[in-house]
Order: C-alpha cells, then sequence, then structure tokens
C-alpha cells in the first residue's frame, strides 16, 4: 500500500469518527433536557421520575413517560441527603464510577497536536518539505539521475563532434577507472562546458552519465545560495559526500556563473558574503578531490569572462570544452535527430533548411521543427513541408504575421520600395548573401516589411570590401525612399543604428581606417555576454582621437550610401517594374525575383572604385 492510500484511508477513518460523534452529540440534543435541580427536585416528588444514575458532578436519569418530548434529563447535584429522599420516592437508584483519565488525556494531548501541526505546518512552508523540515536545510537538493532515468546517449546529441570527442574519455575513465591510468595519466579534475545558451551543454552532460552508465547528480549554481549563511557550503559537502559514496558517478553543476562570479565584484563593503563562502568551499572540495575515486565534475556556464580565476586554474576545472553553435554540417544532424519525431514530406531537403538557418542554436533548431509541425497541423496538412520550415524561420526571426494591421496606400508603397531597395542593392554587389525572400506583409512589434538573405556558406572572416558592401545593402532602403519620394522615414532607423555599428567597428576594432591607423581602440566584446564595449569614462584614447574615429564612421557611411543610391539610379526602370509587383502579390521569392530583376546593371566591386 503506497503512502497515499494510507493516507486517503485515514482521512474516511477521521470522516466516520467525525459523523459518529455529530451523530451523538444530535441525538442527546434531542432526547436529553438539561434542567436545574429545583425542576428535578418538584419532578421527584411528582413522582414523574423512573430511574437516575449519580455521578460525582452530574445527575442522569429518564421520566416515566416523555415530557415536551424528552424522554432523559441531566442536572448538577446540590442536597447532600438526596440518597433518603429517592428511597422515599421509591426511584430506583445506582452510582456511577467516572472514569475522568481520559478527559484529562485529551485535555493535554489535543493542545500539544495542535502545536506539533501549526510547527509542522510552518516548517513545511519554510521549504523542508519531504527532505525532513529545519534538519535537512544543508542538505544537497540535486537530482539524482540513474542510468534508467536518464535515457540520454550520445546518439541524441547531434553538430557538436568535437565536444563527445572531448567527453569520450570521460565515459571511458568512468568504465575503466584503474586500465585508464596504466601510462600514468590522470583524469582531469573537473571540466568547465562553455558556449552560448542553447548549444546543448546540459543534454552533453547527461549524455556522458547515460553512456557511462553511473549515477548522475545535476544542480544549479543558484541551488546553493540561501538566505541562511552557512547554507551553500555545507550543501556542497554533502554534494561531494554523496556522490563519492555512489562511485563511480558524476557531478554536474549548472549555471556555475552564479556560484562561481570573481570575488569581490560587487560585495557590500564589510558584508559577509553568502556566496563567497559557498565558493570557497568549492574550491576546498576541488583541492582535496581525487579523481581516482571515480567520480567526475562536469559544470556549464555562458559566462567564462565573470569566473573567479582560482575555479579555472590548473588542478581544478583543468578542461574547458567550447560547445560553439553548430556550422552547416551540424544543423543537418541536428535536423535529423529533431525531424525523427515529425512525420516529413518526402522531397525535403536538410540542407537548405541549414542554409537558412545560421546562427541557429540547438534549441532554436529544435524550436524550428517544432514550430513547423504546428504549421503543418493547423493547415490539416499530412506532412510537414519546405513551405512550412520557411513560415518557420520567418516567425521565429521577423515575428508573427499582422495582416489585420492596417497601413495607409502612400504608407505601403513606401516600404515596398524601402524593401526592393535593400533586395536590388544586394543582387547587385558580388558576393552578397542571396535574398531567399522578400515582403510588405508586417511583423512583429514594429517591422512592417522585411527582406531574407540566405547566407550560401558559413563565413568566419571579412573583408573592409565585404563589410562595406553589408553595410551598402543595409542603406539600400534608405536610398530608395530618397532617390523616389525625395525625403526620408523613420523605417530605416533599424537599419541605419545596424550600419552605425558595422562601420564603427570598422573604425575602432579593426583598424580599417588609413588615417587613424593599424590601431585598435575598442575593446573586444564578448560574444556571449553581447556586451557593446567600453563606456566614455572607459576609453583609453584621447578626445581628438574620438574626433577623428567620428569623422572616420560619417565618412564611411556617407561613401556607402551615396553607391546604394549610384546603384538604384542606374537601375530605376527595375526597382519601379519589382516595387509595383510586390505591392501587388505582397511576397516574392527567389525565383520571382530572378525573372523580375532581369537586365539588372550590377555594381562594380569595392575594389574597382578606388
Amino acid at each position: 500500500m503506497n503512502r497515499g492510500t494510507q493516507i486517503n484511508l485515514w482521512y474516511v477513518l477521521l470522516a466516520v469518527m467525525g459523523v459518529v460523534f455529530i451523530r451523538d452529540i444530535w441525538v442527546q440534543s434531542q432526547t436529553i433536557e438539561a434542567i436545574p435541580y429545583s425542576q428535578f427536585e418538584t419532578y421527584l416528588e411528582a413522582g414523574d421520575i423512573e430511574e437516575v444514575t449519580i455521578g460525582s458532578s452530574s445527575i442522569r436519569g429518564t421520566f416515566r413517560e416523555a415530557l415536551d418530548g424528552k424522554t432523559g434529563f441531566v442536572t448538577t447535584p446540590v442536597a447532600p441527603d438526596l440518597a433518603d429522599r429517592l428511597n422515599d420516592s421509591g426511584v430506583t437508584f445506582s452510582g456511577a464510577v467516572e472514569n475522568t483519565w481520559f478527559t484529562t488525556l485529551l485535555s493535554w494531548v489535543l493542545p500539544a497536536l495542535f502545536f506539533v501541526g501549526i510547527w509542522m505546518f510552518v516548517i513545511r512552508r519554510m521549504g523542508g518539505g519531504q527532505a525532513g523540515g529545519m534538519m535537512a536545510i544543508g542538505k544537497s537538493k540535486a537530482k539524482v539521475y540513474v542510468e534508467s532515468d536518464t535515457k540520454v546517449t550520445f546518439a541524441n546529441v547531434a553538430g557538436v563532434d568535437e565536444a563527445k570527442a572531448e567527453l569520450q574519455e570521460v565515459i571511458d575513465f568512468l568504465q575503466n577507472p584503474k586500465e585508464y591510468g596504466s601510462l600514468g595519466a590522470r583524469m582531469p579534475k573537473g571540466i568547465l562546458l562553455v558556449g552560448p545558451p542553447g548549444t546543448g551543454k546540459t543534454l552533453l552532460a547527461r549524455a556522458v552519465a547515460g553512456e557511462a552508465g553511473v549515477p548522475f547528480y545535476s544542480i544549479s549554481g543558484s541551488e546553493f545560495v540561501e538566505m541562511f549563511v552557512g547554507v551553500g557550503a555545507a550543501r556542497v559537502r554533502d554534494l561531494f559526500e554523496q556522490a563519492r559514496k555512489a562511485a563511480p558517478a558524476i557531478i554536474f553543476i549548472d549555471e556555475l556563473d552564479a556560484l562561481g562570479r570573481a570575488r569581490g565584484a560587487g560585495t557590500a563593503q564589510g558584508g559577509n558574503d553568502e556566496r563567497e563562502q559557498t565558493l570557497n568551499q568549492l574550491l576546498s572540495e576541488l583541492d582535496g578531490f581525487d579523481p581516482s575515486s571515480g567520480v567526475v565534475l562536469l559544470a556549464a556556464t555562458n559566462r567564462p569572462e565573470i569566473l573567479d580565476p582560482a575555479l579555472l586554474r590548473a588542478g581544478r576545472f583543468d578542461r574547458q570544452v567550447l560547445v560553439d553553435r553548430p556550422d552547416r554540417a551540424g544543423r543537418v544532424q541536428i535536423l535529423q535527430v529533431h525531424m525523427k519525431k515529425i512525420v516529413l514530406a518526402p522531397e525535403m531537403a536538410l540542407d537548405e533548411i541549414a542554409a537558412l538557418t545560421t546562427g541557429f542554436s540547438g534549441a532554436d533548431l529544435a524550436n524550428l521543427v517544432n514550430e513547423a509541425a504546428l504549421l503543418a497541423t493547423r493547415r490539416r496538412g499530412k506532412h510537414v513541408t519546405m513551405e512550412d520550415f520557411t513560415r518557420a524561420i520567418e516567425r521565429i526571426v521577423a515575428g508573427l504575421e499582422k495582416r489585420n494591421r492596417l497601413i495607409n496606400p502612400r504608407e505601403r508603397k513606401i516600404v515596398a520600395y524601402h524593401e526592393m531597395g535593400h533586395t536590388l542593392v544586394s543582387l547587385a554587389l558580388p558576393g552578397v548573401d542571396t535574398v531567399h525572400k522578400v515582403s510588405i506583409i508586417p511583423r512583429g512589434i514594429g517591422a512592417l516589411g522585411y527582406t531574407i538573405q540566405r547566407p550560401t556558406e558559413d563565413r568566419f572572416l571579412m573583408t573592409q570590401a565585404e563589410l562595406r558592401d553589408k553595410i551598402a545593402v543595409l542603406m539600400g532602403g534608405r536610398a530608395a525612399e530618397q532617390l523616389v519620394f525625395g525625403h526620408l522615414s523613420t523605417g530605416a532607423a533599424d537599419d541605419l543604428a545596424r550600419a552605425t555599428d558595422i562601420a564603427r567597428s570598422m573604425i575602432a576594432r579593426y583598424g580599417m581606417d588609413a588615417d587613424l591607423g593599424n590601431v585598435s581602440y575598442d575593446s573586444d566584446r564578448n560574444s556571449f555576454l553581447g556586451d557593446h564595449g567600453p563606456s566614455y569614462f572607459d576609453r583609453n584614447y584621447s578626445e581628438a582621437t574620438a574626433e577623428a574615429m567620428d569623422v572616420a564612421v560619417r565618412a564611411v557611411l556617407q561613401e556607402v550610401s551615396d553607391r546604394a543610391l549610384d546603384i538604384l539610379t542606374k537601375n530605376r526602370d527595375v526597382l519601379d517594374r519589382a516595387a509595383k509587383r510586390l505591392l501587388e502579390v505582397e511576397t516574392l521569392d527567389e525565383d520571382a525575383l530572378h525573372g523580375l530583376t532581369a537586365g539588372l546593371k550590377p555594381a562594380p566591386p569595392e575594389s574597382a572604385l578606388a
């Protein structure tokens, strides 16, 4: 019988006892009347009483005949000569020996039970729960998964082959710890998985446990820190102790930055930081950590730059494994894993989807597959098609369609020319990403139209000419508005911000200005945090240099904008024809664009303009 069944039976038993008790009280209230002693003497003299039971504190009896519907009575004794008078009246009477131990016991037990119940309720509300209340506050909150619970292997992880190869030796060590050190090598004490959010760090750790078939202790860094001083350190000690008893085992600390932030950063003056005590205890455990015991420590973070240097030194987290966003081949592998769960159309080409999803993480691709399946279900389709995936990508990248948003004809015309400006400049420049689709259907919060470009391959380096071409495409929409309508609108605000950011990076970070020279004036921006460089007070260059940088950025933007305007001016007939068609159908795909842009005059490469 399980605990839930026992609790239900107790409820039933208590309910039955309560019903019996209430019925007894109700019956007594209906048949027995409480009378004063003077009334009892009146009934006694009148001969209306048949039988009496005398107790130490009460007299109970029955009437010869029911009086006012009552067959019995109860009263409090007063006269000491009651026995003689009962004999004189011919009433049968007896004495009752009252046992008050039960009543006395209840008077002590019930209040005690009441206060114990309140105490247990308060302790459970404070977080004790099933772990033992207040006495378990220093116990580890790690969730323990055994092999049957994990059910994740390397077959479920795709797109991170290098990381899997790094972790394969962890599995070999857990399965054969004695043979692994035959040449004198030792296992790293700690392995830190580093990468952007959604790239599969937690999944990799669970796959290691699933492959090795060992217990897997999983806990988040934030679960160590509580409001009570010393609790985090106690939980660290308890976690390592549990893992040693269950060895071979894996300890996995997710979001390590919540626990291992560099000491001294943001700590109040004179304060005793509980997080620092917890970190110190973790460092101490790592110092006394023997890898030969069969316990492996894994941790994950997407903010390695804020971790305490003492955590990352040799002998603690010896190895850092980068789990980066997948490349094109990796995206194909990830899509294959997730597409096993849906019904695909036979003509599906995963490589095309991978080409459209540059920069997507594993979690993004899982969400993409689910969104495509939902779209196919919504249209009552039998298969998930390429069109469903294209619409899902548009929904994720650009936002939800707003077909009910009413735009007046003039604004709609401006949007059409703006988007075709981006498209024609992109098609006219050599080596720029291919335009996949252009639309004037509003999406998201503020997008009135969008142009989707598809890179032909993953890029890791960009030349100065390619960066300038990228800026030209961004400025193409603004140039089209200026050419056709003779004024500028607020629709190009986002394009202008992105173009300015690229131009400033060219000048301040990449040293792509002849006058300022081969100097980097801007610190490297972290790829995980997305920082925006140093503030005004952190810069390490003069006001004169800052002014020169502003002039250079302005010059780059002006030169590239003039080039985009020149391209559109030379192809004004194509621009008008394509914009008119876009206004009619609202969306143009790659094949339709090729037909509309026939006769487009290509722009000379950037190097030829010098």
